[in-house]
């Protein structure tokens, strides 16, 4: 079982986005029959069932194996990660961003997607992916908020300075600068 599965394609975003399918998916984080995951969720094996084959077709559920009861061959289940990530291009852009601004938040959700989908992208089979997540909240009154863009601005600029040959592991690097809803 993957840690994470990136869902591009709209064909697992419709099999997925569904209460009932999202519960039986729940219910084969370990690997089950259909009538085991029936029982768990007060259904019939048939309704589960056909849930089921739905996701396997749409690839977010293997079979891991089967057994013979009674005569018949049962399949045993289980979801092919333990999360699923859904792609911001699957929906896509709806008209244009009016700005590429720096300080827009049009070029802020652009940025997240790009991350999102070089993230999505990985090969998590790979022995080792060096990576590095940092989050905290600053507060900046008012008067200084241009001085502390700026700041920030001039230490990223050094790093990529300082950091920028041709030569090393390839690293990307985003920052995200954003005002917090206010909780108050």
């Amino acid at each position: 079982m993957r840690e994470v599965m990136y869902l591009e394609q709209i064909e697992q975003a419709e099999a997925l986005l569904k209460p009932q399918r999202i519960e039986v998916l729940r219910q084969l984080a370990e690997p089950r029959t259909c009538t085991e995951v029936a029982t768990r969720l007060d259904q019939t094996p048939q309704r589960v069932y056909y849930h089921v084959k739905r996701l396997v077709e749409a690839g977010l559920v293997e079979q891991v194996s089967e057994r013979k009861v009674r005569g018949i061959h049962e399949g045993i289940y289980q979801a092919s990660a333990s999360s699923y990530w859904l792609s911001p291009r699957l929906v896509g852009r709806i008209g244009l961003r009016r700005t590429q601004d720096e300080l827009s938040l049009g070029y802020l959700l652009d940025l997240m997607e790009e991350v999102q989908a070089d993230i999505g992208a990985l090969d998590r089979t790979a022995p080792e992916l060096p990576s590095l997540g940092v989050s905290g909240e600053i507060r900046v009154p008012a008067e200084h908020r241009q001085q502390f863009l700026d700041d920030l601005r001039t230490a990223l600029q050094d790093l990529f300075t300082r950091y920028g040959g041709a030569e090393g592991d390839a690293f990307k690097l985003a920052v995200a600068c954003y005002p917090k809803e206010r909780t108050e």
